[in-house]
C-alpha cells in the first residue's frame, strides 16, 4: 500500500503508480535471458572496410555534409570522476600512507605527467607552502593527494570527469569536453560550418559544464573555423527506478522511497529528444589528443558515410514498396539485402505469401539505423556483438552485456566466452523515415532486456532495476551495422593511471 508521501513522491518524480507497479513485477519474475545463436565476427556480423572502398564512403559522408542536414554529437557525460580516484581514495584511508601498490607507486612516479600538475603544485604551495616535488620528497604522498581530491584543493575527487585536464599541449590543456568540440570540427561540419554538441550531464554539474562552455566555445570556433552551437540535457527523474529489499518490498529510509537512475539506459528519453537526421554518439572518456586523432576521425567518417549509403538502399526500397507493385525478383533482392546487409531474417519468410513478405518488408526497413564501431577485445569490459533471436521470430545483431547470458546454461556460456569483439560505444545513427519524419525511439526498445543488482544504502542491502541499455536493449529494434575498428579509435580513461598512457600523452 502506497502512503500518501509516497504518491507525492511519485508524483514529483513524474513516475505513474502503473509505471511504479510494472517494476515491481520486474523485481518479482525477472527478465528473461535471450537467446544467442553465436559471436558477430569478421565476415559473419561484422564488416571489415577494404581500402580500395574507403574513398568511396568518405566522398558520402562529404556530399552528405553538404546538404540541408542537421548533424549532433551526442555524448554522454553525466559520469562523476570519483571512479577514476578509487585507489587514490583507499590510499587516503590506509594507516601509513607508505607507497606499496603498484597503482600507488606509478601515480607518484609519473605524477609530472599528468595535465593537472600544474595546478596541483601551485595550489600544494598555496596549501601547504611547498610544491609536489617536495612533498614527494618528504614522503607526504596524503598531502598531495588530498590538495587533488579535496574541495579545498582541485577538487576532482567530486567534478565530473568531463571538466578534468587529460591532455597536455605544448602552451594549453583540454579537458574531455574540449576534446569532444575538436572532435565535431574535424568530422561533424555541416555545410554552414556548423558543428552542433549535445551533452548529458547531471543535475549538479550542469552549471559548471556550461560555464565551462561559455569560456572555451570562443576559443575553439576562432581555431577551427567553426560555429558551435551546444546544448545540454540531465537524465530525467521519471526514468529513476524504485529500489526493493530482498523479498521485493518496497525500500525506504527514514519512511521515504528510495530511487536509483535507471542507467544509461535511461537517456533514449534524452536521445529521442533531439532534432537531427544523424546522430554521433561516443562516451565522454573516450578521447586523445590532436596527434592521435587521425585513426578517429577517419573511422567516424567511414562509418558515417556506411549509414548514409545504407540509408539511402533503404529509403529507395521503401518508396518502391509504397509506391509500385514490387516483382517477385525484386523482393527477394529486398529480402537478401536484409540478411546480407542488416543481418535481419526469418527462417520462415521464404514460406510467406507475397503480400506478407512486402508487409515483413515494410517492417524491417522502418526502423532507426545504427552503424557501431567493433574493436577486437583485449580484455575491456563490457558489451560484445551477438547473432540473437527477437520476441517476433527474427535474428539480428545485438550488443549484450554478460548479465544478459545464462551462465548455467553451457552453450550459452561457451558462445559469450567465443566473443572477440568489443563495443567501445562508438555509433553514428540515422533517426527519421524516408519521409523525413523522425522516429519515437521509445517504441523500438525491448523492455525485457534490463537486469536487477544489488547494491546497499546506509550499510542495508537492496536491489535496483536496471533499465534496458542506452547501445542494447534501448536499441534492440533498430537496423544495426557492425563494423571492426581499429584499436587506436578505443581510449576509455576509467582509472586515473589510464592518462598515463601514450595515446593520451601525446607525441
Amino acid at each position: 500500500m502506497l502512503t500518501k508521501e509516497d504518491s507525492e513522491c511519485l508524483a514529483q518524480k513524474g513516475i505513474s503508480v502503473e509505471k511504479l507497479e510494472e517494476q515491481l513485477k520486474r523485481f518479482r519474475d525477472g527478465f528473461p535471458f535471450l537467446k544467442v545463436y553465436r559471436p558477430a565476427v569478421l565476415g559473419d556480423g561484422i564488416i571489415h572496410i577494404e581500402e580500395s572502398d574507403k574513398s568511396f564512403y568518405i566522398d558520402k559522408w562529404a556530399s552528405y555534409l553538404n546538404g540541408k542536414v542537421n548533424i549532433v554529437k551526442f555524448v554522454p557525460a553525466s559520469g562523476a570522476a570519483s571512479r577514476m580516484f578509487k585507489t587514490l581514495f583507499e590510499f587516503l584511508d590506509l594507516d601509513n600512507g607508505v607507497l606499496f601498490r603498484e597503482s600507488d607507486l606509478k601515480f607518484f612516479g609519473e605524477i609530472e605527467k599528468f595535465a593537472f600538475f600544474e595546478g596541483l603544485n601551485d595550489k600544494c604551495i598555496e596549501r601547504e607552502g611547498k610544491g609536489v616535488l617536495d612533498l614527494k620528497k618528504e614522503g607526504r604522498y596524503k598531502a598531495i593527494v588530498t590538495n587533488l581530491l579535496d574541495s579545498k584543493g582541485l577538487n576532482y575527487g567530486m567534478l565530473p570527469k568531463g571538466l578534468l585536464l587529460f591532455h597536455k599541449y605544448q602552451n594549453s590543456f583540454r579537458t574531455p569536453f574540449e576534446e569532444h568540440l575538436v572532435e565535431g570540427a574535424l568530422y561533424a561540419k555541416n555545410g554552414e560550418g556548423v558543428v552542433n554538441l549535445h551533452f548529458t550531464v547531471s543535475p549538479e554539474h550542469l552549471k559548471l559544464f556550461q560555464s565551462i562552455c561559455s569560456l572555451k566555445l570562443e576559443e575553439h570556433s576562432f581555431a577551427y573555423g567553426t560555429k558551435f552551437n551546444v546544448d545540454f540535457s540531465v537524465q530525467k527523474s521519471s526514468t529513476d527506478t524504485v529500489a526493493v529489499d530482498k523479498d521485493n518490498h518496497l525500500f525506504k529510509i527514514n519512511g521515504s522511497l528510495v530511487f536509483r537512475p535507471g542507467g544509461h539506459g535511461a537517456l533514449i528519453e534524452n536521445l529521442n529528444e533531439i532534432e537531427a537526421d544523424v546522430i554521433f554518439i561516443k562516451n565522454i572518456d573516450n578521447v586523445v589528443p590532436d596527434s592521435y586523432k587521425q585513426p578517429t576521425i577517419e573511422y567516424k567518417t567511414l562509418l558515417a558515410g556506411m549509414l548514409v549509403d545504407i540509408q539511402q538502399q533503404i529509403f529507395d526500397y521503401q518508396r518502391l514498396l509504397e509506391e509500385t507493385d514490387p516483382s517477385v525478383e525484386l523482393i527477394n533482392e529486398m529480402l537478401d539485402f536484409c540478411k546480407t546487409k542488416l543481418y535481419v531474417f526469418s527462417d520462415e519468410v521464404d514460406s510467406y505469401s507475397k503480400e506478407r513478405k512486402i508487409a515483413y518488408l515494410k517492417r524491417m526497413f522502418n526502423r532507426p539505423i545504427r552503424v557501431c564501431g567493433m574493436v577486437k577485445n583485449e580484455g575491456e569490459p563490457g558489451g560484445g556483438p551477438f547473432l540473437c533471436m527477437n520476441q517476433d521470430g527474427t535474428r539480428s545483431l545485438q550488443i549484450l552485456e554478460s548479465s544478459q547470458f545464462d551462465k548455467d546454461d553451457e552453450e550459452q556460456h561457451l558462445i559469450l566466452k567465443k566473443s572477440a569483439y568489443f563495443n567501445p560505444v562508438d555509433l553514428v545513427c540515422a533517426v527519421k523515415n524516408y519521409k523525413g519524419e523522425k522516429y519515437d525511439l521509445r517504441k523500438f526498445v525491448d523492455q525485457n532486456t534490463g537486469f536487477i543488482s544489488l547494491k546497499s544504502k546506509d550499510g542495508k542491502e537492496l536491489k535496483a532495476l536496471e533499465l534496458p541499455g542506452l547501445w542494447n536493449g534501448a536499441m534492440s529494434d533498430w537496423n544495426t551495422v557492425f563494423v571492426e575498428v581499429p584499436i587506436e579509435t578505443f581510449n576509455p580513461v576509467k582509472v586515473l593511471n589510464d592518462l598515463l598512457r601514450k595515446e593520451h600523452q601525446g607525441r
